[in-house]
């Protein structure tokens, strides 16, 4: 929908993330409106609905309103909350199929509009989740998102795909439901930076703690001194777990955000050590 606003670029910024680990009544709402808008009526809604949470549809509801979007919405209403997050990839997947089949004209596709959509409404209202080709991935601040995205690209264009794809699976870890894991994302983010710093280093065997003790010149002071910190806590949290000594979202969040940070620098100004 070309709206005024976005006619002329008038968006409020993105609001504080407070919701993680929830799926908000209005969001479960306005799920079922952005469907619609996308090009999904509510029998092809409540088929994907249905099918996701194992349950039959009410063949007594013929009409589509009030009768079909009452199902719906009373579905949406009850589930579980990483449920309706499963279905807002089903909606997207089935959206795909749609596209396949029937090229929509004009500029954007049905399961483009519909992720562009419910991304705004995230952005907007604080949830901490984004659909990204097809997947639902946690989102942090712009900061965040800019760093993993900014790593990814040049650690992929420069031909490190594993430390690239290390990344990818602390996102993936993070973006696990009902429950992250938060060991499995520290874990991987620090391989990302593990990968780099053995490859610019010509170093291939040594852990990340070793190639840091005996590169000073590696990161500049004190940038250096926070590696090691870095490497320690990750370390300690993620591969020596004690037990009762759980780390919490937000520290797992800044220590794979830091660490895609270093992996992209060393990437970038560290070529050929």
């Amino acid at each position: 929908m070309n709206r005024f606003s976005r006619r002329h670029g008038f968006e409020p910024p993105d609001a504080e993330i407070t919701v993680r680990h929830d799926a908000p009544a209005e969001l479960r709402e306005v799920l079922v409106d952005i469907a619609y808008e996308a090009g999904l009526g509510p029998p092809g809604v409540r088929a994907t609905v249905c099918r996701v949470l194992r349950v039959s549809e009410d063949r007594s509801n013929w009409s589509p309103f009030p009768n079909i979007d009452d199902e719906v919405r009373d579905h949406l209403g009850t589930c579980q909350w990483y449920e309706v997050y499963d279905i807002i990839e089903a909606i997207y997947a089935r959206f795909v199929r749609f596209d396949e089949q029937e090229p929509l004209g004009g500029d954007a596709s049905r399961h483009e509009r519909f992720e562009s959509e419910i991304n705004r409404y995230f952005r907007r209202n604080g949830i901490g989740w984004q659909l990204h080709g097809g997947q639902m991935q946690v989102r942090g601040p712009e900061a965040f998102e800019t760093t993993m995205t900014e790593a990814r690209a040049e650690l992929r264009s420069s031909g490190r795909e594993t430390a690239e794809n290390e990344i990818h699976q602390a996102l993936l870890d993070l973006s696990r439901r009902p429950e992250p894991d938060l060991t499995g994302a520290l874990q991987h983010g620090l391989a990302a930076l593990e990968c780099v710093a053995r490859d610019v280093t010509g170093d291939p065997k040594s852990t990340l703690g070793a190639i840091l003790g005996r590169n000073k010149g590696l990161f500049p002071p004190p940038i250096d001194q926070a590696a090691e910190r870095l490497w320690g806590f990750a370390s300690e949290q993620g591969r020596h777990l004690r037990e009762g000594r759980k780390p919490e979202q937000e520290e797992v969040e800044l220590t794979v955000h830091v660490a895609a940070a270093l992996a992209n620098y060393l990437a970038k100004r560290l070529k050929g050590i």
